[in-house]
Parts: C-alpha cells; sequence; structure tokens
C-alpha cells in the first residue's frame, strides 16, 4: 500500500530538521563510535546525509577515547552518512563541558556511575 495524495504522487517526506539555515556557514559534527569533525555545510538531504567543505576532522586520546586532543586532520571536502551522524550543532558557541555523570573512582582512577545513597 503506498500513501497517495490527491494528484495520485507518492507524498515527499519531510525531514524534521531545518538545516538550510547553516548553509554555507561552519559546523560541528558528532559520528557513532566517537569521531567529530567540523566545516562548512555544503548541502544535505532529508536523511541528515550531509556534504561538508573545508573539513576537519578532531582526534581522540589512543590512551582514552573520552579525550580530545589538539591533533587534527585535513580531511576537505566529505560526505557524512547520516546514518552515523549523532549531534550537529553550529561551531560558534559551542562549548564541551565535563559529562557531571561521571565521576572518577579513588582505589582505581577509572570512571565510574555516581554513587547512589538510599536513606533509610
Amino acid at each position: 500500500f503506498q500513501d497517495r495524495n490527491k494528484e495520485g504522487e507518492k507524498k515527499k517526506k519531510e525531514s524534521i530538521f531545518d538545516l538550510s539555515k547553516y548553509i554555507d556557514k561552519q559546523i560541528r559534527v558528532k559520528f557513532q563510535g566517537g569521531r567529530e569533525a567540523s566545516g562548512v555545510l555544503k548541502g544535505f538531504d532529508p536523511l541528515l546525509n550531509l556534504v561538508l567543505d573545508s573539513t576537519i576532522e578532531y582526534l581522540r586520546d589512543p590512551d582514552d577515547q573520552f579525550k580530545l586532543t589538539e591533533d587534527t586532520r585535513q580531511l576537505g571536502l566529505v560526505v557524512c552518512r547520516g546514518t552515523s551522524v549523532v549531534l550537529i550543532c553550529p561551531q560558534d558557541g559551542m562549548e564541551a563541558i565535563p559529562n557531571p555523570f561521571i565521576q572518577q573512582c579513588t582505589s582505581c582512577s577509572l570512571p565510574s556511575a555516581p554513587h547512589i545513597f538510599l536513606s533509610p
């Protein structure tokens, strides 16, 4: 069964995101698996496939994949698959903050979940 409008044509699927205001602007993109990149948005489609120009990838610390390093890699023109995109935000005004839900374990120096204390 295909959903058709009055003219008998298939309805065009619209995206819930309006990225048109970010065309030709610098954006930051986070992907599944933790990779991050920034570049100038040149195009997109309803599936959130993105075309970025002048793209820079931010490299992670090989010893701690949760930490970004100062190292970057120039990628140039990139097509980003929409199914792997986790976050899209403007580069201007973006600031990373530490995760308030992760605490450092004092006995083993590994990240741990916060301790929950229940009162009787």
